[in-house]
């Protein structure tokens, strides 16, 4: 990954480098967007313990990543890194299907 791409993605040059890097746009406090929240945090700490950079992007305050990343549906999870790139839609409920999607299940 580029030093410009990690500073677009927020992420701390001085800290260790996250193997996994997650980005989740959500529609504020919708109940949806909760789930997507709680799942995904939960699903990261039970298999990916520190090893991950999760940030979460609320589209109604931050309208421009949103155009820049395409978004056409919420809640969305990007899977920036490691390649290749991964979209998930939904409140990522489905742990088996969010594990194949992040590429930690064989499908």
């Amino acid at each position: 990954m580029r030093k410009n791409e990690e500073q677009q993605l927020n992420i701390n040059p001085s800290a260790p480098k996250a193997e996994f890097v997650l980005r989740l746009f959500v529609t504020g406090a919708s109940p949806n967007s909760v789930r997507a929240i709680s799942n995904l945090k939960e699903l990261c700490e039970q298999y990916l313990p520190g090893k991950y950079s999760l940030e979460v992007i609320d589209v109604y305050q931050e309208t421009e990543v949103a155009q820049q990343e395409q978004i056409v549906a919420l809640p969305l999870l990007i899977k920036k890194y490691p390649f290749p790139e991964r979209r998930l839609i939904g409140d990522l409920s489905d742990t088996d299907k969010v594990l194949k999607g992040l590429g930690l299940k064989a499908h």
